[in-house]
């Protein structure tokens, strides 16, 4: 690992952005597992990754992978029920505490989804929309890399996070995929703790 920075700081300094993609593709509910599943795929193969390789890109694709694992069990496990539950109107505004507009990506500004409305909403996108805001916006990735982890064109990938985003502002004005870093900061470091305690995961 000649050259590589110690793998509890890989998690320290890409933590949150892994857990805000995680929560944003899969919603609050199974983020947590799909975060310390990340990791733990990470830490086994982090020996092997070349010493000048995009570490975060490198992350988000195997949230990617691990997402997908995810929702696969959800959808074998998954139980008939006689009535849906409610839930909330499409165009019923959310409340969104620390959102701020523009289309930048938001890696320069790390934070969780703006709450759990918004967090709720991007997991409604269709897939390929929802993962090319959560990889853009959230994980602040170019085009090129998020084509790269979904298949297709730098050009595609930017139209489905361009109608992603479009489709969010029509439902919730004002609201971007972005909050503050406190929030992430706090989320991570309790996720890292059950991660441990749970999986033995690095910190």
């Amino acid at each position: 690992m000649t050259g590589k920075p110690p793998f509890d700081s890989v998690v320290s300094a890409h933590g949150s952005t892994v857990l805000r993609v995680c929560r944003a593709i899969l919603g609050p509910a199974d983020a947590d597992d799909a975060w310390s599943e990340t990791f733990l795929s990470a830490l086994k193969a982090y020996p092997d990754l070349p010493a000048g390789a995009n570490v975060e890109a490198w992350l988000v694709t195997i949230a990617h992978r691990k997402a997908i694992d995810v929702t696969r069990a959800a959808a074998r496990r998954a139980i008939p029920v006689a009535q849906i539950p409610e839930t909330r109107a499409p165009d019923t505004p959310a409340r969104v505490s620390g959102a701020a507009g523009g289309d930048g990506p938001v890696g320069q500004g790390p934070g969780l989804v703006a709450d759990d409305d918004l967090a709720d909403a991007i997991t409604r996108l269709p897939a390929k929309q929802k993962q090319a805001v959560a990889y853009h916006y959230l994980a602040g990735l170019p085009y090129a890399d998020v084509a790269a982890i979904l298949g297709g064109s730098a050009d595609a990938a930017r139209r489905a996070a361009a109608d992603g985003v479009a489709t969010l502002r029509r439902f919730y004005p004002g609201a971007t995929p972005q909050a503050t870093s406190q929030t992430a900061t706090r989320a991570t470091a309790r996720t890292t703790a059950r991660a441990t305690a749970r999986k033995g995961a690095p910190r």
